[in-house]
């Protein structure tokens, strides 16, 4: 009989075993399994001490388990050994109940092995060498930060941000760059879902057939910049009107603007413009009436010529948002309100339009 294998299978020796051959075989296999496979719940309750794992010759011993649950209520630090002179790798779950640590260690290295921290209940894959115990590195946490930690990190290159970076069931995969980085596939920029801007100058618009703005073209000085705007008078309400096909990226939800405009006098009071939308449906009339305007306030700048560009207005509702309509949108100065103390005319440059998409593109 001899025992000269790490896990301390009865080895046949020629000759030997006669009658009991296919006995010791048998637990031979058993051994085998148990240390391939085998599960045991071994506790460690107590305070602190060391509870120590054994392999034993030719019987099931809870040290040759390949995978090791740790139980128990432990009022103190506890330390479990393992065998030192033999080479084998464990799984060990530390499932105690107490806020104190569990160290694994070799019953005769010089090594410390791995501590499980006062609040790590986790799992960790150990291995020994025949000299010391080594933690592999493989542990419960480790493996939930791959897939949807909070706050993950692979090589310190990759940030996930608490979202799964792999993601089933049509769920959505967010790669976020670092710092000021972008996301890019083969070299080109990945179009991001969210906000979106369209800018409509002054002279894609035209004014409306009843109260409408002038268009106007205000030369600086020759073949320098030439303003074409649409002049809105400081006591009537003027309009005017551009339309679009809103992209199909767009998420149908509100719409925010901004204007762009120039003062025709020196004067610094306040100037209301405003903006309505309304969208039309394929084989739907566009004999309809626009929606409340939103006005945004700004201040003329005290000199002729200059580019002023208005705060961010409040939400636009547009009416009847849907894909695949088309979009008219209504631009007026509210000169009537008293809020309106600009005494010049605003002299519109454009709109910039602020929009929420929820797609890549517009396929």
């Amino acid at each position: 009989m001899g025992y000269s294998t790490d896990i301390k299978l009865d080895l046949m020796v020629t000759g030997s075993n006669s009658g009991t051959w296919g006995t010791k075989t048998n637990t031979n296999l058993q051994l085998i399994e148990e240390a391939l496979c085998g599960y045991i719940d071994q506790s460690i309750a107590g305070g602190a001490g060391t509870t120590a794992l054994v392999i034993s010759d030719a019987a099931s011993s809870n040290g040759r388990n390949m995978i090791i649950k740790l139980s128990g209520t432990i009022t103190g630090n506890r330390i479990v050994t393992v065998p030192t002179t033999l080479e084998k790798m464990w799984i060990f779950s530390n499932e105690t109940s107490g806020v104190f640590t569990v160290q694994i260690k070799g019953a005769s290295d010089g090594g410390s092995g791995y501590t499980f921290s006062t609040t790590n209940k986790g799992k960790r894959i150990l291995y020994m060498t025949g000299t010391n115990l080594v933690d592999a590195g493989f542990s419960s946490d480790a493996l939930e930060n791959v897939v949807d930690d909070t706050t993950p990190q692979l090589g310190g290159d990759l940030d996930v941000n608490g979202n799964d970076l792999v993601s089933t069931s049509n769920g959505d995969i967010n790669l976020v760059p670092n710092g000021t980085g972008e996301v890019q596939a083969n070299g080109s920029v990945v179009q991001n879902a969210g906000l979106q801007t369209i800018f409509v100058p002054a002279a894609a618009m035209f004014g409306t057939t009843t109260n409408g703005a002038d268009a106007n073209a205000v030369e600086t000085t020759a073949t320098r910049p030439e303003m074409k705007v649409l002049d809105f008078d400081a006591s009537t309400i003027e309009y005017a009107q551009f339309s679009i096909a809103m992209p199909k990226s767009w998420n149908l939800s509100t719409l925010t603007f901004q204007a762009f405009w120039s003062p025709s006098t020196t004067d610094t009071g306040n100037a209301l413009i405003g903006l309505q939308a309304i969208s039309v449906a394929d084989d739907a009339t566009s004999d309809i009436a626009f929606p409340t305007a939103v006005d945004v306030t700004d201040a003329g700048g005290g000199a002729v010529e200059d580019v002023l560009l208005s705060p961010l207005s409040g939400v636009v509702t547009v009416t009847s948002a849907a894909d695949d309509t088309y979009t008219y949108f209504q631009v007026a100065r509210n000169a009537t309100s008293g809020s309106d103390t600009f005494t010049g005319d605003v002299r519109l440059l454009g709109i910039k339009l602020f929009y929420t998409t929820d797609a890549a593109n517009d396929a």
